[in-house]
């Protein structure tokens, strides 16, 4: 018999000494997933599937900050999906939570037995355990699929081991990986980047107070700053920007603004058939195409009559993408 899993509020949790409520003897869906992608989303779906099976709470376990910053010191993954995106990106797939784990030296220490017995076993209680092709754990990344199966076999959790995804989208079956997503981001390809995502690269930040010259052009637009771990071509963008349960579609300038002040990077969004004040709201920006790459103009008159073609642009863009569906 079947049992239906209980549908618990979905939470975030750190750092767990012992089973969270509502998450305690979860099947757990294990990885980085930064950008949540379609092979991210494959591994997830898997363990939805077992945790319906077994009648658990589903939770992802993910790691912050990324282990390779960890081991550098410093910064040097691009984030596809800092904190708040990707905390929202998960909450969409229908989990009950996400466990966050420090990636700190003690952490770094465990041998793959430790991460298995200490972690999965005795801070977490799972039922069960679903991992990528790709998945290593533990001192070295000595741990691997395989040794996951038999340590579930020995301490009675089920293991799932999910194959890798690919993508025709660039005329090859390539494998979706986080690394592909980031390049494509970083040449402004966000229409390629939503192939590999399975949606929309989105951001998530609070309106900040610029210099308002885009009022006085006749293009109010509210800024946002990317978090620093993020990497995005500089050019303009169609997109649609979502706040306080409604969402607008927009015409979005990502640069350093070159017939300006040439200043640091700065995202911002005019939104098409809006009135109102969004400074300090929290907002979700979503990419849907790119339209042209960030230019330099002779004075403010050129520049203002780019923006309006760059505006009629992106209605017609959104306006195809509404009648193409998701």
């Amino acid at each position: 018999m079947t049992l239906a899993a209980t549908k618990n509020p979905f939470q975030i949790v750190r750092n767990p000494e012992a089973p969270p409520a509502g998450l305690a003897g979860a099947v757990l869906a294990i990885g980085n997933f930064d950008g949540v992608h379609r092979g991210h989303k494959a591994v997830i779906g898997h363990a939805r599937a077992l945790a319906l099976k077994l009648g658990r709470p589903c939770a992802v376990l993910t790691f912050d900050p990324h282990p390779a910053d960890f081991f550098a010191g410093k910064t040097v993954v691009n984030r596809i999906t800092p904190v708040a995106a990707q905390g929202l990106a998960l909450e969409r797939l229908d989990l009950d939570g996400v466990i966050v784990f420090s990636f700190d030296a003690k952490l770094a220490a465990l041998s793959a037995e430790e991460f298995i017995s200490e972690i999965i076993v005795r801070r977490l209680g799972a039922a069960g355990v679903v991992a990528g092709y790709d998945f290593h754990f533990g001192k070295g990344r000595t741990g691997t699929p395989a040794l996951l199966q038999a340590a579930g076999l020995r301490d009675g959790f089920a293991v799932e081991i999910v194959g890798k995804v690919t993508s025709d989208a660039a005329g090859s079956l390539e494998p979706v990986h986080s690394s592909a997503v980031r390049k494509a981001l970083a040449s402004g390809d966000v229409a390629f980047a939503r192939q590999l995502l399975g949606h929309d690269f989105f951001i998530v930040g609070d309106v900040i107070h610029g210099q308002k010259l885009g009022r006085t052009l006749g293009f109010p637009t509210a800024n946002l700053q990317l978090d620093p771990s993020m990497q995005l071509g500089f050019g303009i963008y169609a997109v649609r920007l979502s706040v306080d349960g409604r969402r607008y579609d927009g015409v979005a300038s990502y640069g350093r603004r070159p017939t300006v002040d040439n200043g640091v990077p700065l995202l911002e969004v005019y939104v098409l058939d809006f009135s109102g004040d969004l400074y300090g709201k929290t907002v979700e920006v979503a990419f849907v195409e790119w339209i042209r790459p960030e230019l330099k103009f002779e004075g403010l008159d050129p520049l203002v009559a780019q923006i309006r073609d760059d505006e009629a642009k992106a209605r017609e863009i959104l306006a195809r993408a509404i009648l193409k569906g998701p």
